[in-house]
């Protein structure tokens, strides 16, 4: 099926750029489970100071974290068996579903219908993407970009700078819509206007983010006012 034609207005974002893990789905909380059994596994107990800097980071950075508060070398090896593992269990869970945030499904299909241009990008590596993906939709997003898909994760400006070049648009006339301080962090320093739905963990005012409780009405013609101001 034809998807319609974007608006032409030059207000308008020329792209809008989706994280997905706290933004779309709910998923954090389905990630504690499987990073808490992890730190069992390795002989230890993780901390909710250490879960709360994870948010919004790639596998790698994630794990990094974890062995260094558990006082663990970030052996190669090591590191690759448990990425192996946290990326069999995790799958185990979200194939059982992931909740939406609140408005998320509307938001998405609001915006798919406009016929501006969109991209899914995530921290999560592809192959848990995927499954995450028989949640939400493949639908909504003309390409998806992972977090395993770049050379520089989140917070660099990498993948929302890819994610823009391949949809062939301007950065600067796109809007992110993130939820954690990581995932902010790259849409702002990659030149986008970011709107802000805090989800696990507080996100600090600043240049080029607007701020919402949800995603519940969110439209283009909302997002074309948050890259006016």
């Amino acid at each position: 099926m034809t998807r319609p034609s974007a608006a032409s207005s030059s207000d308008g974002p020329a792209a809008v750029l989706w994280d997905m893990d706290g933004t779309l789905v709910d998923s954090e909380k389905i990630w504690d489970i499987p990073l808490a059994e992890l730190a069992v596994r390795l002989g230890g107990e993780l901390s909710a100071e250490t879960r709360a800097e994870m948010v919004g980071s790639n596998q790698e950075r994630t794990l990094r974290l974890l062995f260094a508060a558990l006082g663990l070398p970030a052996e190669p090896s090591a590191l690759a068996d448990a990425g192996e593992w946290l990326v069999a269990r995790t799958a185990e869970l979200f194939a059982a579903g992931l909740p939406w945030r609140p408005g998320a499904p509307e938001a998405l299909r609001a915006i798919r219908d406009s016929g501006v241009p969109t991209a899914l990008v995530t921290s999560t590596v592809r192959e848990l993407t995927e499954v995450a993906l028989d949640s939400i939709g493949r639908e909504y997003f003309d390409i998806t970009l992972c977090g395993d898909e770049v050379t520089n994760p989140k917070p660099d400006p990498e993948p929302y700078l890819t994610a823009a070049a391949r949809l062939g648009v301007d950065i600067t006339r796109c809007v992110v819509i993130e939820d954690s301080p990581t995932g902010v962090a790259a849409g702002v320093a990659s030149g986008a206007t970011v709107l802000v739905i805090p989800c696990e963990v507080a996100v600090d005012s600043g240049e080029r983010r607007l701020f919402r409780e949800s995603l519940v009405g969110v439209d283009l013609s909302e997002l074309s006012v948050v890259l006016s101001r």
